[in-house]
């Protein structure tokens, strides 16, 4: 099993690069401000059911590939900025139309904003690599299977992103919730969006291992 000190000192790290301002909480806080807290907790399951993926590909080396082999991340890296940038202009080109709730919390939109923070997570290679950095850290050999640590960091590192994603967009609905009966703000917000996506997908295409 894990270590006490490593689990608190691994919980204590988690929780603070959940609440460092990122191109996912940033997302989370968009969707929250433009859409519904139910919106903003979706996304939110949907980037961290991402986060299994990557969990179990550095529990068990996968993303050793993407660290040694520049073809398979960049395939990876451009595929993943491309649907960013789909998103984005998905955003901008419905900028004008009004805000409805009814549509934004049906099943089918729902489904739709879970699959979208899946791959962006996903399709994101440095999540990967950042994984196979972060959790060796608080794992020891001498606690016996240290492919199972690793799991069981990489969900508790879930379930806090969880919590604070949750919290994050749920706090951007609160405070947006009077400017949205605005056309115009829920125009700008949009536009915010598709500006945000736009510059994640820019960074993740010009980003190195």
């Amino acid at each position: 099993m894990i270590e006490l000190t490593n689990l608190y000192m691994f919980i204590l790290a988690s929780f603070l690069l959940c609440l460092a301002p990122g191109p996912d909480n940033i997302y989370v806080l968009t969707q929250g401000m433009t859409k519904s807290k139910k919106a903003a907790i979706v996304t939110t399951l949907g980037l961290c059911t991402g986060l299994i993926i990557h969990t179990s590909a550095a529990a068990f080396g996968i993303s050793v590939i993407f660290k040694t082999s520049e073809i398979a991340f960049n395939l990876v890296k451009y595929v993943g900025a491309a649907y960013l940038l789909y998103i984005a202009y998905q955003a901008f080109k419905h900028r004008n139309e009004p805000l409805d709730l009814s549509v934004q919390n049906s099943k089918t939109e729902l489904k739709k904003l879970y699959l979208k923070g899946f791959f962006m997570n996903v399709l994101n290679p440095k999540v990967s690599i950042f994984f196979l950095a972060f959790l060796p850290q608080f794992v020891s050999t001498q606690n016996g299977n240290v492919p199972l640590q690793m799991i069981i960091l990489g969900l508790i590192f879930m379930l806090l992103t969880i919590i604070v994603f949750s919290v994050v967009g749920i706090a951007g609905n609160i405070l947006s919730s009077k400017l949205t009966k605005n056309p115009n703000i829920v125009k700008y917000m949009n536009i915010l969006t598709s500006f945000v996506l736009g510059s994640l997908a820019i960074k993740l295409a010009i980003s190195s291992r």
